[in-house]
């Protein structure tokens, strides 16, 4: 997988303790090595982990070695993000999008 350096990668295994038990909101990218646009997002993920610490929580996960996550949250497309917060998703969006659309649509979340 192509890692956005400072977001963290999670797994089928600690999924539940990385996402749905943090006190944070929660973006999740759904990702995978083969998706050209999923690459294009690590750089904004990047930043947006940066730039929103302490306010959000960025990790991404491989849709090829995490099926049980990918198919529990029926994600077809990649990329997708999920907005998670207290542990359930509110938000779903696909496609890459530029970092100033994305905090856009994550600002009534990010209060």
């Amino acid at each position: 997988m192509i890692k956005a350096a400072g977001v963290a990668e999670v797994t089928d295994a600690d999924f539940a303790a990385e996402v749905i038990g943090a006190e944070l909101p929660v973006l999740v990218e759904f990702t995978a090595d083969w998706c050209p646009p999923c690459r294009q997002m690590g750089p904004v993920l990047t930043a947006l982990a940066a730039e929103e610490s302490g306010r959000l929580k960025v990790v991404q996960l491989d849709v090829d070695t995490n099926p049980e996550t990918t198919n529990a949250y029926k994600v077809l497309s990649m990329p997708t993000f999920m907005l998670f917060r207290g542990g359930e998703p509110v938000r779903s969006m696909v496609g890459a999008r530029p970092k100033r659309r994305l905090l856009e649509e994550l600002s009534d979340v990010l209060l």
